[in-house]
């Protein structure tokens, strides 16, 4: 997503060195709408420098620092010495992730999608996330969940999660659900305990894959899965709450599961 207006004076921002001249380089914004900043020989590298070509060349990739913008004569002043090694490598990190949910926008809302359309819902998730990557990657995690708060329709937040689950890769995710098991046999306490056992799931969870029972209120205990992926952890969440319900049904109980915690338990 490119930005119509001017990068901030301090800001950060990724370019493509178009043009070389012997008083110093034209650099092609990559993040705003047709926005071309200058960079003096002296903000090119520390020390003096004999020839600019030493030390750049065209068509690189460059992370640049915004030093001055003069919006009456459209000039940005940019600075690449004034970039340590560290705030380059992440700039380019933020920059190429960016880049990749832009991809994942046109994914999620159709290659023929309007600009008006793109510029809408990108701009909603920017309200909620410092990013779009940002949007993207809890959406891998979260589902709709995290998009509640996101004023877009139905549909677009039903494709932008289905375009996260099937591109984003994340280190891990954390899924939770709740089950309620009751038993009124003088046993209870017992046949709980063995549905819990069971949730558990008695040694046979999948490598990778890390789930904990936790006790939050009788009747009411929360399972958490952690796995690599999104359909991993709900398979998992679902057959470890299924398997409790069937283990505290045979005993003569009652189980049922639900994903959010009951209001009278907060």
């Amino acid at each position: 997503m490119k930005y119509s207006g001017w990068p901030e004076p301090g800001e950060l921002v990724v370019g493509e060195i178009d043009e070389i001249a012997d008083f110093g380089v034209f650099v092609d914004l990559d993040q705003y709408e047709e926005k071309r900043g200058l960079c003096h020989i002296s903000e090119v590298a520390s020390g003096w420098i004999k020839n600019v070509r030493d030390h750049v060349r065209e068509g690189q990739t460059v992370v640049a620092k915004v030093l001055e913008v003069d919006t009456s004569s459209n000039q940005i002043d940019l600075s690449i010495k004034d970039v340590n090694e560290h705030q380059r490598k992440e700039t380019i990190q933020d920059w190429k992730n960016e880049r990749k949910a832009d991809n994942w926008m046109l994914i999620a809302l159709g290659e023929d999608v309007g600009d008006d359309r793109y510029t809408s819902v990108a701009n909603a998730l920017l309200r909620e996330y410092d990013s779009l990557y940002d949007a993207f990657e809890a959406s891998a995690i979260r589902g709709l969940e995290a998009l509640e708060d996101v004023e877009i329709d139905d549909e677009s937040a039903e494709s932008i999660v289905d375009a996260a689950r099937e591109n984003v890769s994340v280190p891990y995710v954390d899924v939770t659900g709740y089950v309620d098991l009751e038993s009124t046999a003088s046993d209870g306490v017992d046949d709980v305990k063995s549905a819990l056992e069971a949730a558990e799931g008695n040694g046979e969870i999948p490598d990778g894959v890390e789930l904990d029972v936790g006790y939050v209120g009788s009747p009411e205990y929360r399972i958490k899965v952690r796995a690599p992926d999104y359909k991993t952890a709900e398979d998992q969440l679902e057959a470890a709450a299924k398997r409790a319900r069937e283990a505290i049904e045979s005993a003569g109980g009652v189980g049922s599961f639900h994903r959010e915690r009951r209001e009278d338990d907060e």
